[in-house]
């Protein structure tokens, strides 16, 4: 016996969602509990290093089971006609028409809807969660001119940061009451930053928020020779890389911001007061004169 498990995640032109990733993820559970032997058949476009379906070899299995999704197309079908000799099982999918031969190809269907009761979907949460990543990186600024290194700096980090284990969320501090997508009130933005774990940077106001609320930010600097960036992170005695800093850099420094000291680092500077403020009364103060009586 020998299970091979399928799904849209398989398929060329199909697509993979974290439903999909998650429903397959109970299913190879639940095959390894039973002792069942298992292979699992991915796009390559997706994951080019896995068994992708065209390698699998229909001799080699005597189940095939497609997990989650709606049963219906060629594709589905198609694995009737390839896999003609396997016992075909889909669970945890819906069903659109249950006289579809994508459908009554299968000798069985667990489904979650359209066919029979309704069951619970087969998506679960793992087991530990990756980092959650706020990522606020600075456009324009053409006025420091020659020394601007913005697309550059945002091209290498974000490259970077696309090989990390981690669910990355682009935030921009930018606000609008007109665009759902962004924040229209400065508090709705910080009620998102307090909420991740590192925040990756090259704008002031990204470094600036993530330690006024705690969390530790990986700064770059993407003007040539530091800009306003590294003021504020001298001011704030935290670390910044600067424009030309490489990958080496850029993993020391993810490393630190997620360590504990990293991160007590960053919940020691969320209560510290500005000091401008102290001066800004007292310039007020100087210059206030009496007016007539």
């Amino acid at each position: 016996m020998r299970v091979l498990v399928t799904g849209w995640f398989s398929f060329v032109h199909g697509e993979v969602t974290a439903g999909d990733a998650l429903a397959l993820d109970t299913v190879a559970s639940a095959l390894a509990r039973a002792g069942m032997p298992y292979d699992e058949a991915w796009s390559p476009v997706f994951r080019p290093d896995a068994m992708s379906l065209e390698e699998a070899d229909p001799a080699r299995y005597t189940h095939l089971v497609f997990v989650c999704g709606p049963v219906h197309g060629e594709q589905v079908r198609d694995l009737h006609e390839r896999f003609p000799d396997c016992h075909r099982v889909a669970v945890g999918v819906s069903v659109i028409d249950p006289a579809d031969p994508a459908v009554t190809g299968f000798h069985r269907v667990l489904a979650r809807d359209g066919l029979g009761e309704p069951d619970r979907d087969l998506a679960g949460l793992p087991v530990g969660a990756p980092p959650v990543a706020g990522v606020v990186l600075a456009q324009g600024q053409g006025e420091y001119g020659a020394r601007r290194r913005h697309d550059d700096v945002a091209a290498r980090l974000t490259g970077w940061l696309g090989e990390r284990d981690c669910a990355a969320l682009p935030l921009d501090t930018r606000l609008d009451r007109r665009d759902w997508r962004l924040c229209s009130t400065a508090d709705q933005f910080v009620a998102v930053v307090r909420r991740l774990d590192v925040v990756v940077t090259t704008r002031l106001h990204g470094l600036v928020l993530a330690l006024r609320a705690g969390v530790p930010p990986l700064a770059v600097d993407p003007v040539d020779g530091g800009g306003k960036v590294s003021a504020q992170a001298g001011v704030w005695e935290w670390p910044v890389l600067p424009a030309d800093a490489d990958v080496t850099e850029f993993d020391a420094a993810w490393a630190w911001c997620l360590s504990e000291e990293g991160r007590r680092a960053a919940r020691d500077r969320a209560t510290a007061p500005p000091a401008a403020l102290g001066r800004l009364i007292e310039a007020l103060s100087a210059s206030h004169a009496p007016g007539p009586a």
